[in-house]
């Protein structure tokens, strides 16, 4: 009996054994197709992963492309208004040279006027009794001498006047020519408002369309993650450029006493998280599009360009190890090497670098890292 069942046992060894390449091979179709799917998954992944990463920097350059239209306009707009500016001041001295001009014109005919009546009350003696009566040729050598002497002086009168009527014509002639230009540089203003209204329309749609991408990517962390290292790598190189400037002074002496760059409610505070839960490393400040924003001491500008994330950034070396970050501006008054004082506009506020709402992003970085800016900042 055992004998038996050990054949038998045996016998399903060797039936399992044969029928196992069966199995594999009936297995092998299925694992195969299952290989193949997910390798072509895969590389469906790769594919979108890599038009994302296009349409993003698409989106990008799009948002810098409009930051840039936006600033060159307001640059436009604000070079027209200071001519413009220039035009009114040099009208109205023409204005004020031409009634000045008028009035000595009134004056000088009004002395002729005196001189005539005075020639003309002369002009009552009897000349030819004068002349043929020997014993009055004293008197007809006053009266001649009075007369060459009215003659002269009514013919430095008429030159006077000539010459005021000249310049007179002169200056209206200026002050037309002034009004023609001054309404020339009007219209040029007005259509420079309209570029500048078309320029921020193209910035918020660009805004707009890269914030809707980072959503819908999921990838709002990874963006900020970038432009914050973006941000370091620039501060690293202007810490080493900042190394020359040993004439400032630094921050430390006015420490909570500083003026703000800007006035308005603060949107975001140091430390806050920011969309993506990044911690921020400076301040929000909202504000207007196309006002100052000021420089909060003495220093001198060391970085004034365009920096993804952050717009239009300037930045201010203060001296010692300490200086001042503004971005997301609308356009930069400033160059790198110029001094500026504490008050001094260096940029107008804007909304660049990906911006909903037109404010001013600030920072103070002491020998690179990021400190509280409201502990140097006096009251509001």
């Amino acid at each position: 009996m055992q004998m038996r069942l050990s054949c038998l046992g045996i016998n399903s060894m060797l039936l399992a054994v044969l029928m196992l390449p069966v199995a594999v091979a009936q297995q092998a179709p299925k694992a195969e197709q299952e290989l193949q799917q997910l390798q072509k998954q895969i590389k469906q992944t790769e594919q979108q992963v890599r038009q994302q990463r296009r349409q993003l920097q698409q989106a990008e350059q799009k948002l810098q492309t409009a930051d840039k239209a936006l600033a060159e306009a307001a640059k436009k707009l604000r070079d027209t208004a200071s001519r413009k500016q220039r035009l009114e001041q040099e009208s109205a001295r023409l204005s004020q040279q031409q009634q000045q001009l008028q009035q000595q014109l009134t004056e000088q005919q009004q002395l002729l006027a005196a001189q005539l009546k005075s020639a003309y009350s002369l002009g009552q003696h009897d000349y030819s009794r004068l002349i043929l009566n020997q014993q009055e040729t004293g008197k007809l050598e006053r009266i001649l001498t009075y007369y060459q002497y009215f003659n002269q002086a009514r013919l430095r009168q008429l030159a006077e006047i000539n010459h005021t009527v000249t310049q007179l014509e002169q200056v209206k002639q200026q002050l037309n020519n002034q009004q023609q230009q001054l309404q020339t540089e009007l219209t040029a203003l007005q259509q420079q408002q309209q570029q500048l209204t078309a320029a921020r329309s193209s910035q918020q749609e660009s805004v707009s369309n890269l914030q809707a991408l980072l959503k819908q990517q999921g990838s709002q962390l990874a963006y900020l993650r970038q432009n914050e290292t973006s941000l370091q790598n620039t501060i690293n190189e202007l810490r080493r450029l900042a190394e020359r400037n040993k004439d400032l002074s630094g921050l430390t002496a006015g420490r909570g006493q500083y003026p703000w760059p800007l006035r308005g409610r603060v949107l975001q505070r140091f430390g806050q998280n920011r969309q993506g839960g990044l911690a921020s490393r400076g301040i929000l400040i909202q504000g207007v599009s196309g006002a100052n924003v000021q420089s909060i001491a003495n220093g001198r500008v060391i970085y004034a360009d365009w920096l993804k994330g952050y717009g239009w950034v300037i930045v201010v070396d203060h001296g010692k190890g300490f200086m001042s970050l503004y971005g997301h501006n609308q356009s930069l008054l400033k160059q790198p090497g110029d001094n500026v004082e504490a008050g001094e506009a260096i940029a107008q506020v804007g909304a660049s670098g990906g911006q909903a709402d037109p404010g001013l992003y600030f920072e103070i970085r002491e020998k690179g890292d990021a400190v509280n800016p409201l502990n140097w900042l006096g009251k509001q």
